[in-house]
Formats: C-alpha cells, sequence, structure tokens
C-alpha cells in the first residue's frame, strides 16, 4: 500500500515539468533520466546496472536493476550481486551462477526524501534549461523586431515582457527622445544585445538603432519584406533626422515612392512610432559622386571633388544652398556623411573664378586648426573668401574673438601684399 500512496507524488514531479516552454521532449527526457541517475547513483553506490525507462506523458518510471548471480554466501556488493537462492525466489527460477538477473525497483519505496532530493535536482537541471533555451532563442533574434508590454519603468531603464513573459531590457540610451511610456503599454523594439553571463540571459532591446529604422520599413512596406526593393544604407540621429538609401529590383517600382507611400500613408506609421523622426527616403546609386549628391538633399551641388583612398569629398554649393546642405544643427550634412560613408566639406562656390587664391588649409601652420574648421562650417573655403568679408562680418558669423580674427586677417592678407584691405573696418593698430 505504502507503494499506491507514494505514487501520485512522483506523477506530480512529472507534470510539474511536463508544459515547458522552449524544451523539446527528447531534451526533457534525457534530463528526466539524468536526474533519475544522480539520485539513484548516490543511493546504491552506482547506476551502471541500472535501467531507467520514462514515460513522461503518463507520469511514470521504471527502475530495472541488472545483478550478477553468485553462488550463496559469496556476495560482496548487493547492488551488483544476488545469491542464486535470492534469485531463484524473485521471479527467476531459471537463474544460474553467473546469469544476469533483472529485478525491478520502485522509486516510491526509497520514501519522501528521496522524492523531494528528485524534485529539487529536476528543478535545478530545468531552470538551467530554461534559461538556455531563452539565450538561444534571442540569440537567433539579435536585429529582429521584438514586441512587449511594460512592466515597470525605472530612471534608468524599462522592464518590458514579451508573450511568453520573457523579460526584455530597454535602457534609457536605447530609447528614443521623447519615448514616455506607462504601465501596460505594448512597446516595438528590435534586439540589439544578448548575453548569458553566469547562465543568467539577459536580452536588450533598442529603439535608437538603425536596425529598428530597417525593421520598421519592412513591416510597412510590402515590397521591402518581398524582396523587391533593398535597404542599402540607414543613417539616424534619434529623435531628430534620418536618412535611407533604397534600391529597386524591379525597373517597374518607384523604391522612394513605395517607401513613402500615397500621400505618406506607408512613411506616417514610421515616423509617428519614431516621435516624428524626419525621415528623408533617397535613390541609392554605387556612383558615389551622385550617391552624396543625393544624400546632402535637399541642397543642389554645384561641384564635387571625391578622394577614393581617403574617403573625403569637397562639395562645393552656390551661397544659397551651403546652408540647406549643412542643414540644422549640422544634421543634414552628418547624416549625410553617415549614409555615404565619406567625410563630407562643403564649400561656398564663388560667382568669380580668382586662380590665384589659395585654400585655408594651407595655413594650418599659421592658424589654429579649429579656427579654419569653423569658417569651412561657414563655406568659406579660401583665403579670398574669407577676405571679401568685413572683420565685423567674420567676427559676428564665426563667433570668433577680436584678437583671433585680427590675426587671421593679417595672416591672410600677408599672402596678398597688393591686396587693399578691405571691408567696411581695418583692424586696429597693435
Amino acid at each position: 500500500m505504502a507503494k499506491k500512496e507514494e505514487t501520485p507524488n512522483l506523477v506530480a514531479c512529472f507534470a510539474e515539468f511536463k508544459e515547458l516552454k522552449n524544451i523539446d521532449k527528447i531534451t526533457m527526457i534525457n534530463v528526466l533520466e539524468e536526474s533519475f541517475r544522480n539520485v539513484l547513483a548516490k543511493m546504491f553506490g552506482t547506476d551502471v546496472n541500472l535501467d531507467v525507462i520514462l514515460n513522461p506523458d503518463k507520469g511514470d518510471v521504471q527502475i530495472f536493476q541488472n545483478l550478477e548471480v553468485v553462488e550463496d554466501g559469496t556476495v560482496t556488493d548487493p547492488n551488483l550481486q544476488i545469491g542464486l537462492t535470492d534469485a531463484k525466489a524473485d521471479q527467476d527460477p531459471d537463474a544460474g551462477i553467473g546469469d544476469e538477473h533483472t529485478r525491478e525497483i520502485f522509486f516510491a519505496d526509497f520514501g519522501r526524501r528521496a522524492i523531494l532530493t528528485l524534485r529539487q535536482t529536476l528543478q535545478s537541471k530545468i531552470l538551467d534549461l530554461q534559461k538556455e533555451a531563452i539565450y538561444d532563442k534571442f540569440k537567433e533574434l539579435e536585429g529582429e523586431l521584438v514586441t512587449g508590454e511594460v512592466y515597470q519603468t525605472w530612471s534608468r531603464e524599462t522592464l518590458l515582457l514579451d508573450d511568453d513573459k520573457n523579460e526584455l531590457l530597454l535602457p534609457k540610451s536605447e530609447s528614443i527622445p521623447g519615448d514616455f511610456f506607462r504601465k501596460g503599454e505594448t512597446v516595438r523594439a528590435v534586439v540589439s544585445n544578448v548575453d548569458n553571463k553566469n547562465n543568467n540571459p539577459k536580452i536588450t532591446v533598442s529603439r535608437t538603432s538603425e536596425n529598428f529604422l530597417r525593421r520598421l520599413f519592412e513591416l510597412e512596406v510590402p515590397e521591402i519584406h518581398d524582396g523587391l526593393i533593398s535597404i542599402r544604407a540607414v543613417a539616424r540621429i534619434p529623435g531628430e533626422r534620418a536618412k535611407i538609401a533604397v534600391e529597386s529590383y524591379d525597373e517597374r517600382i518607384d523604391p522612394v515612392g513605395a517607401c513613402v507611400g500615397v500621400k505618406g500613408s506607408r512613411i506616417h506609421g514610421i515616423v509617428r512610432e519614431l516621435r516624428n523622426e524626419n525621415i528623408d527616403v533617397i535613390n541609392y546609386t554605387s556612383n558615389p559622386s551622385l550617391f552624396i549628391q543625393r544624400a546632402l538633399s535637399p541642397a543642389r551641388v554645384s561641384t564635387i571633388r571625391i578622394d577614393e583612398e581617403e574617403k573625403k569629398a569637397e562639395v562645393f554649393l552656390r551661397p544659397e544652398e551651403v546652408s540647406l546642405a549643412i542643414g540644422k544643427q549640422g544634421l543634414n550634412i552628418k547624416l549625410a556623411s553617415m549614409l555615404t560613408g565619406y567625410v563630407i566639406d562643403v564649400y561656398r562656390e564663388s560667382d568669380e573664378v580668382q586662380e590665384e587664391d589659395i585654400y585655408l588649409d594651407e595655413f594650418k601652420d599659421e592658424i589654429d586648426p579649429w579656427v579654419i574648421e569653423t569658417l569651412k562650417n561657414m563655406g568659406l573655403v579660401t583665403a579670398k573668401n574669407v577676405l571679401a568679408l568685413s572683420r565685423q562680418e567674420i567676427i559676428d558669423k564665426a563667433d570668433l574673438e577680436e584678437s583671433t580674427v585680427d590675426q587671421l586677417l593679417q595672416v591672410l592678407r600677408a599672402e596678398f601684399e597688393d591686396l587693399p584691405e578691405g571691408g567696411d573696418e581695418a583692424a586696429p593698430e597693435a
């Protein structure tokens, strides 16, 4: 009777782990068998002569012990040997010396303590398996879009739970400026990093990643999802602006038009998801010169000079186009550089070509490089570009100290001694 009373506890032990997610049946059986063998090995000193037959669907287990039949009185290890008389008495009347005698043993006979040990062993192994399964699952999902429900928000990160209650961490640094989440709200992001330090999976997601923008376009634009349009490059300044270069493999499809949609229907959803981040969609081309010109849109480039080895581009524009190329807070030119992979210098194109002019870079030994960069960002690329302005204009527009401007003008004018000191103000006497 004791055997029957204890058996339900063993069935419950199986049932607890029967419906585990992310763990296949074969792995589950192997873990169960290993757990049984570990407990049995501690009881019998070895498990080499034990056969463990599991049926997790029914929640039962059969354990058979294989013993060598020896002469009565010569048994040295009862866990490996059995006397001839005992073997015949144990439902094996034909047993002989040297034969193998198999008898069934009942785990429940070992009492509650043995079952508790088994449960603890199983719990430990199953927990490790679950963690490995979670890690493997999300490692394959790196760069892919996932959805989670906001469970809790702290100052530095937000905890999301996916449909399987897996924890996803969204750090503040990976959130778009303007992101504000309430408990229970559904949030989309991409898996940016998965690690398994000390067998403790940590899944980090991101909304600032370039891949997030890629996945949103794949979701909203069927032609991208179907492979008819390819996203060739992406550049983002999260929450501010983004540029994306697309290419069509079907001449009948306009990739830019397909991505934007009728009256912006497709791109509007993406813009809302990105907290009103402005998105420029351009046609990709393998021609670097043309690609850079498109990347600088809405500015119209007059001429361009490219250094393929240094990955640099000198772009010349009419004065009214310079501010468009640079953009508000320099975002347009920064994104164009990120998108194309070229360092882009923007220069103002003069109406009159002055062959005797000198580029400002030639004065780096006499003028601080940061001063030269400040002037170049204004579209002033040559000495005469600078000298065409008055002293006060340079001070106001470049936001430089008067002494710095005076030294600058002195150096530049020294190269053109026959050039009269122009402008509405002369430099004060030293």
